[in-house]
């Protein structure tokens, strides 16, 4: 017997305007741990198929119900003739949201401890001072500990408010510093009254930071950027995820509003990949291009 679905964030009415529906799936997801990981990479996929197309290419690629699933569709002996076919019928209806899990807790890093933390800041396309901190891995292993001092002071679940986690944060900051150049100029500015000020409102359970070990929130919102060109809103339907709770998506729903126009996310909605072949087939390029990055080319 099935649990019931968690999550989710049903549209309000019906969207007004162009629409456009997708459904979305990931791989390499490993919660909160973004550093002990086997998995470097998360890729986010999203695709424009109605179900009946979803069916229809399942049918035409000579997809087992295992087979949907990128490892053993990567191991067919026919894998690159698969994937090309794949990868045509998906031309211009499907996109990949790619995050690097080391280089987005940098973000976090400058989001939380440079800027102004906020779910608006999960649509940031660039950010200069992340880049600079992010050429101190030339650090070695100065730079593993300082990244993992960061992740165990802001973890949110398990912490003990008060925890020494702040002064073994600052005492990476102090030593991987001495790298200097662009690296060092961003850590400079890293003050011990900012990261007393954050570890506090994490502590106070400030819901108006985004979580910040949860790359899924940002994968969400960069597909969702992507799809709402053209003044469009998405209807989303995702496979079930627990990191995509009713209160997050409704922060997230506002920050993507830009004006007086209504917010580019219409509405979300969660599916069990077992019944929904748009799903699975979200789910399969998204372990494509986890698993194989450099054969995605002609991918829209």
């Amino acid at each position: 017997m099935r649990s019931p679905l968690q999550g989710g964030l049903p549209p309000a009415g019906t969207p007004a305007g162009a629409v456009v529906e997708i459904a979305c799936d990931e791989s390499g997801f490993s919660g909160a741990n973004l550093l002990r990981t086997t998995e470097p990479v998360i890729t986010h996929a999203s695709v424009d198929l109605s179900v009946a197309e979803a069916v229809d290419l399942i049918a035409a690629l000579r997809l087992s119900p295992f087979e949907v699933k990128s490892g053993r569709f990567l191991r067919r002996p026919d894998a690159d003739e698969a994937l090309a076919r794949l990868l045509a019928a998906l031309r211009g209806r499907a996109h990949v949201h790619r995050i690097d899990k080391e280089f987005f807790l940098v973000t976090q890093v400058v989001d939380l401890l440079l800027g102004a933390p906020s779910y608006r800041s999960l649509t940031r396309a660039d950010r200069p001072e992340a880049h600079d901190l992010y050429q101190a891995r030339a650090a070695g292993a100065d730079w593993q500990v300082f990244l993992a001092a960061f992740a165990d002071m802001v973890r949110t679940r398990r912490r003990i408010p008060g925890d020494p986690g702040a002064g073994r944060f600052l005492r990476a900051r102090d030593t991987l510093a001495g790298i200097g150049g662009p690296a060092g100029a961003v850590l400079a500015t890293i003050t011990d009254d900012r990261v007393a000020a954050i570890v506090a409102r994490l502590d106070d359970g400030d819901r108006s930071i985004p979580p910040p070990l949860e790359p899924m929130l940002a994968a969400l919102a960069g597909t969702i950027l992507h799809w709402s060109a053209e003044r469009r809103q998405v209807l989303v339907t995702h496979d079930e995820q627990s990191a995509l709770t009713a209160d997050r998506l409704a922060r997230l729903q506002r920050a993507l509003t830009a004006g007086d126009g209504p917010s580019p996310l219409a509405g979300l909605v969660m599916a069990d990949s077992r019944d929904d072949p748009r799903i699975q087939i979200a789910d399969l390029l998204a372990g494509v291009a986890r698993r194989r990055p450099d054969g995605l080319v002609g991918a829209g």
